[in-house]
């Protein structure tokens, strides 16, 4: 009998599979989604279609979801200019209220998306049972409004999310103890949750191809990294733009208990399902110690 090949290429992707799929069911993953990948509907389809996936195998996944994007879109139409300090968002009375109705819009359009390919979504934000308390962030002492740094996460309402079999997406609007609204880093954020919920995975889908060894040379990706030579990498001051306090939040979250961080190129469809189910991976894996080395065999 003459088979196709494909469909035992495909076999043999379902079988690569098996042994990923056994280590992590039942097990928690927080993927933090932003990027181009929020931006092209198509990128954004294979990002919703890749967790609901991952759901449906027996994962329990939970997105949180940035907008910055959308957010500076709003802003100017409004006739504001965006403003930034350190990268941070400068959040007046206006630009909070703005930022809360574009999170909260975004935030139900992927619960839309979910529910489309049949799971059960829920949005919510960090104001939701007092989930993300916050005091305010003051880079280099300066007062940029309502930026909150989290302080507490209450993780009950994920929990019980998780344990009636619903997908959770959190938008990162936090609150502080007078019960302010305040807009958090979605970084900072799925860092936070991913350490509360003590998760197995947190994923970082970015708009770069992983960790370099040196940036110019495209083939010095690095596939797996241990959190000790992660945090040289912060130290040596080598870094630049977004990815220093990225690497060092993944570091921060391996440290309080989150297995591996893995930062993954969004604008590659798939990036998710290539990344955990496939021994070779696309992006950079980041782990605790040499014993926990599983990937990239």
């Amino acid at each position: 009998m003459n088979l196709d090949p494909r469909i035992m290429e495909k076999a043999e992707v379902l079988i690569e599979a098996l042994p990923y799929i056994q280590r992590f069911n039942r097990k928690i993953i927080v993927v933090k989604y932003g990027g181009s990948a929020m931006v092209d509907e198509e990128l954004k389809r294979h990002v919703i279609q890749d967790v609901v996936l991952l759901k449906l195998v027996g994962f329990k996944p939970i997105i949180v979801h940035g907008g910055g994007k959308e957010i500076s879109r709003w802003v100017n139409k409004t006739g504001m200019e965006p403003r930034f300090v350190n990268g941070l968002r400068v959040t007046d009375d206006a630009t909070m209220e703005i930022a809360e109705m574009v999170l909260n819009r975004v935030n139900k359009s992927l619960v839309q998306l979910v529910n489309e390919l049949g799971v059960k979504a829920v949005g919510i934000s960090g104001k939701d049972g007092m989930m993300l308390r916050c005091d305010k962030k003051c880079p280099g002492g300066q007062d940029i409004g309502f930026v909150g740094d989290i302080k507490e996460v209450n993780p009950k309402v994920i929990y019980d999310l998780l344990e009636k079999d619903f997908l959770p997406i959190i938008c990162p609007i936090g609150f502080d103890n007078h019960y302010l609204s305040y807009n958090i880093n979605a970084d900072d954020a799925a860092c936070a949750i991913a350490r509360a919920v003590k998760a197995e995975k947190l994923a970082f889908l970015t708009d770069v191809e992983g960790l370099y060894r040196d940036f110019e040379d495209k083939n010095s990706l690095i596939s797996e990294m241990e959190v000790k030579e992660a945090q040289e990498f912060v130290d040596g001051g080598t870094l630049g733009g977004g990815m220093l306090p990225k690497l060092q939040n993944c570091i921060d979250a391996i440290r309080d208990g989150v297995s591996r961080v893995h930062i993954l190129d969004g604008r590659i469809p798939h990036c998710l399902l290539l990344e955990i189910f496939t021994n070779k991976g696309i992006g950079t894996a980041i782990l605790n110690s040499k014993e926990e080395h599983y990937y990239h065999e």
